[in-house]
């Protein structure tokens, strides 16, 4: 049994949220941990219910897992990922995101599902596979009730049009038991009533929560939080590559940050190690190398099954590459044991935050002095 939920300091549960979490968390069926899925229009507060239901969750289970399909918002990793992560601890604070090491995550490369919706699908169904075959069979004996895996899904607001299909695709493949859905006040910026994925009207084996959005209860409190997307994603890759640097180290500032990195040594990669790909977009060969400069890019290992999706374990900055010595600079907080086993860099639409490039010589091409060797 987990400690016992700390109340947020700046967030107040409406009852209706608590009430849905309380009922997906401990009226769902004895033999089947709960696997729910949160969906609503942008602003709605679905990162906020999520990260309510996980605390809540953990009161009854020892671990919960998290699929993350906000690739715009993501709740455990920087912009740009499809992640599954299992989360043992609680949040004591529902207004701060943390990064966790996600289990397994997929580089989609843009912050919107837009550019390439069957890649997109293709990742989170790859995702929900992996959770299936890697976790049913845990804990056997034991009474799942207590010790399973309930499964929290978050999803993006992108629920109109192509984004809708999107949506009514993935909660027929993954087949939750619980569905909430937050409505707003601007009724046609809403999903449709009722049980708007299935093709008959009803579905006993899944349960259909309807709540409202809420921005402040009768005391003016904050119910949800609410910040600049742009500037919350900068923060989230700024807060992802101060974690090249120790916890310790004196580095408060963004400048501090842009200069730390731009004399931390990069490491060292052979051009014969690895293969780039760009996603969304065809790059001529002789510019791939040009693009890639100065830019952040995922560092995958290649799947043996010429079909399956690429795992990430990463992102890294190109500082440099010298093509006479075939060698590519990259900073990456990713360890080195597991940097050996990539092979593949993915570009997509992930930009540096400028805030990172105010430091001269943060983005130098051609870097060769100061540098660790990967091989």
């Amino acid at each position: 049994m987990a400690e016992t939920e700390a109340p947020s300091p700046a967030i107040f549960i409406h009852d209706e949220w608590s009430e849905a979490a309380d009922t997906i968390a401990y009226c769902s069926v004895a033999s089947s941990p709960p696997v729910a899925l949160i969906c609503g229009a942008k602003n709605c507060g679905k990162t906020t219910l999520s990260r309510h239901l996980l605390n809540v969750l953990l009161q009854r289970y020892k671990r919960v897992a998290y699929l993350d399909t906000d690739v715009g918002q993501p709740e455990f990793t920087p912009p740009g990922f499809l992640s599954l992560t299992i989360v043992d601890k609680l949040t004591p604070d529902l207004t701060i995101p943390c990064l966790k090491t996600p289990e397994r995550c997929f580089f989609f490369g843009d912050i919107s599902a837009k550019r390439d919706p069957a890649a997109y699908l293709k990742c989170i169904f790859a995702l929900s596979d992996y959770l299936r075959e890697e976790h049913q069979g845990l804990n056997r004996g034991e009474d799942p009730a207590v010790v399973g895996l309930p499964l929290v899904i978050n999803t993006p607001g992108w629920v109109k049009g192509v984004g809708y299909d999107v949506l009514v695709k993935t909660l027929k493949y993954i087949a939750p038991t619980h569905v909430v859905k937050i409505n707003i006040s601007v009724e046609s910026k809403n999903l449709p009533p009722g049980y708007f994925w299935l093709d008959e009207d009803c579905d006993e084996t899944v349960h259909l929560i309807e709540i409202k959005s809420a921005r402040q209860d009768s005391f003016n409190r904050s119910v949800l939080t609410q910040k600049d997307a742009r500037l919350l994603r900068d923060m989230r890759i700024t807060a992802y590559f101060r974690q090249c640097f120790p916890s310790s180290s004196n580095i408060t500032k963004i400048k501090e940050l842009a200069h730390a990195l731009a004399s931390h040594p990069p490491y060292e990669v052979p051009v014969s190690a690895i293969k780039i790909k760009h996603l969304h977009c065809q790059v001529p060969s002789t510019e791939v190398f040009y693009s890639l400069n100065a830019s952040i890019i995922g560092l995958a290992i290649s799947s043996n099954k010429p079909d399956d999706v690429p795992s990430c374990v990463g992102l890294g900055i190109v500082r440099g590459i010298d093509l006479l010595k075939g060698s590519i600079y990259v900073i990456t907080p990713v360890p080195l044991k597991m940097l050996v086993k990539v092979d593949l860099f993915l570009q997509g639409f992930i930009q540096i935050p400028t805030s990172l490039l105010q430091a001269q010589g943060c983005v130098s091409p051609y870097m060769s002095t100061d540098v660790l060797t990967t091989s």
